[in-house]
């Protein structure tokens, strides 16, 4: 008897071991996390709401071969044009759809650089210190004053 509770005993952990070892993937960024960063002062303006098919076009997400339904919610906010500051949260359907959009910021943020390194050359260390993250089925990024900040609310 003793020998059988030592099997299924190991057999337990074997398993708990094995279903632990998996791709973890991390949690969903959320709306909630996005407004504590909005209420924080990490920005240096207050920025103006952006509906999400305005954001579609914007950061090109057709260019990845991503359809706009599969963009399920989500929050934008940028600057009026005084600076280049804003704040994406992009909600797919599936993780598969948020690591492509994480490519088209990742292209975003790179032609934002180029634009602005004459326009306005004071916006470009924002522009390259820019927290992009994806994380299951959501993209984040922002651009403000505070990239450490940002890292800090989302603990």
């Amino acid at each position: 008897m003793k020998k059988i509770l030592g099997v299924v005993i190991a057999l337990v952990c074997l398993i708990s071991l094995v279903s632990c070892g998996g791709k973890q993937t991390a949690a969903a960024y959320t709306k909630e996390q996005a407004q504590k960063i909005l209420d924080s002062d990490v920005f240096s303006e207050q920025l103006e709401d952006l509906d999400l098919d305005t954001a579609w076009s914007l950061y090109q997400l057709a260019g990845t071969g991503l359809s706009r339904d599969q963009l399920t919610d989500g929050v934008v906010h940028r600057s009026s044009g005084g600076t280049c500051e804003e704040l994406a949260l992009l909600i797919f359907q599936d993780e598969e759809a948020a690591k492509s959009a994480k490519t088209a910021l990742e292209t975003y943020l790179q032609n934002q650089i180029k634009d602005n390194e004459d326009y306005r050359p004071a916006e470009v260390p924002k522009l390259e210190d820019a927290f992009l993250q994806q994380a299951d089925n959501t993209v984040l990024m922002v651009v403000s004053t505070d990239t450490q900040g940002v890292k800090d609310l989302l603990g």
